[in-house]
């Protein structure tokens, strides 16, 4: 007898390297989904500007060729407004996006199980995640904005749990949020998370022990795609205090992300308003070779490393340069692996 398909409709929202991986990462997987009885129908992919939605909702969905080819789009810079040469699916351009949104949300959300991936980094499809939710949506976040804002809005969209996933925002894939949550719905008592959580300062500081200038190897990290396009992104450690502030508020912490004490690897003089990413790569950046050479010195004469890491406890959320015995599980991290310790 064949197996029954569960049919699981998807609006992705966000096509940058996030979204643009998932919509792959669907196309790979065919086969092996077809094995365990899921099909994942793609009804729509919306970016900042538009949204490709299948002509026929619910019956029909973007073809796998159409996916490949708003990937390929979306990679050289071009908006999916400019694809327009394939039958099937309809374009809405910014203020019809969300209309169009809520319409399926309200004719698809508690009879097909319909989910809102949100793989932007926006705040702006947050009042939308809210709405839709209260519709019967379910929702997958890889954006941890929706979970950083204040706590009261914190609490309204985590209100509904059945409904709503994010264990893409922390940890690059391990299994974080959902062992805390069985840890925590055991009963177990959480006294303290300390975890290497970015896959970028991982790098930046296993490099650094290595003896290589902090300046080169954030241009090599540049280079290589592990930095955002501005590195300060990434070297400002406020993608980590996000990651760090959803942590907290899973373990019952009403705190806000100004609450989060955050050690920036660069001043605020080389900031974005101060001064350029090429002057920032170029001039600022050597200027912070010796300190930082230094530290891992003085790190090494106690037979320690230095990581970036998040450490959570009773009294405090904090982010930063942390050193650790050589022989810790977080001191032998290596590259951009990430861990966390429970």
């Amino acid at each position: 007898m064949p197996k029954r398909m569960k049919i699981i409709p998807l609006v992705i929202m966000g096509c940058g390297g996030v979204g643009r991986q998932l919509i792959h990462h669907i196309v790979n997987t065919r086969v092996l989904h077809a094995s365990q009885g899921i099909h994942l129908r793609v009804l729509g992919v919306c970016d900042s500007q538009s949204l490709l939605m299948a002509a026929k909702v619910p019956e029909a969905e973007l073809s796998d060729e159409c996916l490949k080819k708003i990937c390929h789009l979306k990679s050289s810079g071009s908006p999916l407004s400019s694809l327009d040469s394939i039958d099937g699916f309809r374009v809405f351009v910014v203020h019809e996006i969300i209309t169009c949104l809520l319409d399926i949300a309200r004719s698809l959300g508690q009879s097909t199980g319909l989910a809102f991936v949100d793989c932007s980094a926006s705040d702006q499809t947050i009042e939308l995640l809210y709405k839709v939710l209260d519709l019967g949506c379910c929702v997958v976040l890889a954006n941890k904005k929706p979970l950083t804002e204040k706590i009261e809005l914190y609490e309204k969209i985590v209100s509904n749990r059945r409904c709503l996933r994010y264990e893409s925002t922390v940890g690059a894939g391990l299994p974080v949020i959902c062992s805390l949550d069985r840890l925590i719905a055991s009963g177990d008592p959480i006294q303290c998370i300390t975890g290497a959580l970015s896959g970028t300062l991982g790098y930046v500081m296993s490099e650094l022990q290595g003896g290589h200038p902090f300046s080169e190897i954030v241009r090599a990290a540049k280079i290589l795609g592990y930095t955002e396009p501005d590195p300060r992104d990434d070297l400002s450690g406020m993608d980590v205090a996000r990651k760090a502030l959803i942590l907290a508020r899973l373990l019952g912490r009403r705190i806000n992300l100004e609450n989060v004490e955050v050690e920036s690897l660069y001043p605020s003089e080389m900031g974005p308003d101060a001064m350029s990413v090429e002057d920032f790569l170029n001039k600022g950046l050597p200027t912070l070779d010796e300190e930082m050479v230094e530290r891992i010195k003085n790190a090494a004469l106690n037979g320690n490393v230095v990581r970036y890491v998040c450490k959570i406890d009773n009294s405090r959320c904090k982010v930063g340069l942390l050193e650790l015995p050589e022989n810790s599980p977080i001191g032998q991290l290596k590259g951009s692996d990430n861990l966390v310790l429970l």
